[in-house]
């Protein structure tokens, strides 16, 4: 094992924090101030991490390249390189042995003519995976545990990595409705679990910024709901479908798939006529329409007072006291934004603050209520409350916020975080001078290169 590089150690722990002077500085914030002085000295995009600064406090790594070095020197005031553990390892990187040698040698035996085959070929099944040829309650379970894993995996990490995994699984389950015989009585369960994993794929399609594959996929999700005649699942599509018109500036068709979904409104639960109704609000906060934005808001607060949550349908559980806060907290952000930019009133003066207050406490109370499972919607909402904070109160406080946030964003892939961070520092930009601020800049650049 490495021995620990404490003089590294030591030397960060005597650093200030730039968040918080009382504390001294983070791997997190030591890792941006060496990447800001990189740019700010040599224009170059430094890539440290938290991760990276461990590897050297643990003695992992001992010796970075010299602008690192020149920039752990400048920024934690020490004159040699040894003043803070950096040393050149006498061990060579790599040695190849007949041993080694020998290893890969038996590897290709072993393999035979599989060894001349391309990678990606021998991920291919040989076989194909052959359909049930009569639908037993098993294969529903299955495939509701199946949509299950993959809604939590996109909560938790965005979509980015598995799309084409859950894709593949949505194949095979359409085909399980054309191939298999089902019993009448397990019709509408098939077609919910169904359509409960094509909601699956669709909402990573969309967070994904893939919107066409999205579009079709919710319809595939809202036919099966409608062969099931689901109301519940048929409610969490339209919903899902308004919020990505939405999303795309289409904040009518939006609407419209929102009154479509309450049609029957007495058929649905408390939960998900909150989910409605909050959908309903960002709407009307994009079309300007103030007064119903802030009415849809108070209907969706009624609702959500009498949710029951062992009541709820699998793919609702998500829709807790955080997620309705920032819901509900999102479309008030944007009535502020949007009160902002018609009335052209300029960062610190004066402004609504009915709408101001609500959206800041909603926001906080969605960052603070949301669990690691759910870190996309943490992120997402805490780069909102930053934004609010950037452009209607204090930079600084704004710059620690969005901080936090982005190390959120910077552990999912998410389209929609990125382009949020792309907003923060928007509103960062008039702000530019100050530390804190310009550090929370560099890291939205490095977060969405990345």
């Amino acid at each position: 094992m490495s021995d620990p590089n404490l003089q590294l150690q030591q030397a960060r722990e005597r650093l200030p924090s730039p968040a918080d002077p009382g504390e001294h500085a983070s791997r997190q914030e030591l890792a941006d101030l060496v990447n800001a002085w990189l740019f700010e000295n040599h224009q170059r995009h430094g890539g440290l991490t938290q991760e990276y600064v461990g590897k050297l406090e643990r003695g992992e790594v001992r010796w970075p390249n010299a602008h690192y070095r020149e920039a752990f020197r400048a920024i934690l005031g020490a004159e040699r390189d040894r003043d803070l553990g950096f040393n050149r390892s006498r061990r060579a990187n790599s040695v190849v042995t007949v041993t080694d040698v020998d290893r890969k040698g038996f590897i290709r035996t072993a393999l035979g003519a599989a060894a001349a085959i391309p990678l990606a070929e021998l991920a291919l099944p040989a076989q194909a995976i052959a359909a049930p040829s009569v639908i037993q309650p098993s294969d529903i379970a299955e495939l509701r545990n199946i949509a299950h894993v993959f809604t939590t995996w996109d909560h938790t990490y965005g979509g980015g990595l598995v799309r084409e995994a859950v894709v593949g699984q949505l194949r095979f389950a359409v085909g399980l409705l054309k191939q298999s015989r089902c019993p009448s009585k397990l019709h509408a369960p098939l077609y919910a679990a169904v359509g409960w994993l094509a909601h699956a794929a669709a909402f990573m399609a969309f967070d994904a910024y893939a919107h066409e594959d999205a579009r079709r996929m919710f319809a595939l999700a809202l036919t099966c709901a409608e062969q099931a005649s689901d109301w519940h699942l048929r409610a969490k599509v339209l919903s899902s479908m308004a919020r990505q018109s939405i999303w795309c500036g289409d904040a009518d068709n939006g609407l419209t798939l929102v009154e479509f979904a309450m049609v029957r409104a007495d058929r649905l639960t408390p939960a998900e006529r909150a989910m409605l109704r909050g959908a309903q609000a960002r709407a009307f906060a994009k079309l300007g329409r103030t007064q119903e934005a802030w009415k849809a808001v108070a209907e969706a607060d009624t609702e959500y007072e009498h949710i029951r949550p062992g009541e709820e349908q699998p793919w609702m559980r998500y829709y807790d006291a955080a997620q309705h806060s920032g819901d509900t907290g999102h479309a008030l952000f944007d009535l502020v934004i949007i009160d902002r930019t018609t009335t052209g009133t300029p960062a610190g003066d004066a402004i609504d603050n009915r709408y101001l207050g609500e959206a800041s406490t909603r926001l906080a109370n969605a960052v603070a209520g949301h669990t690691p499972a759910y870190v996309r919607s943490r992120a997402i909402s805490g780069i909102k409350l930053a934004s609010l904070t950037m452009a209607t109160g204090d930079p600084e406080e704004a710059a620690s916020i969005g901080g936090r946030a982005v190390t959120d964003a910077g552990t999912v892939r998410s389209r929609r975080a990125q382009d949020d961070m792309k907003e923060l520092a928007k509103f960062a930009l008039p702000h530019k001078t100050r530390t804190p601020v310009a550090l929370l800049r560099h890291r939205i650049r490095e977060a969405v290169q990345t």
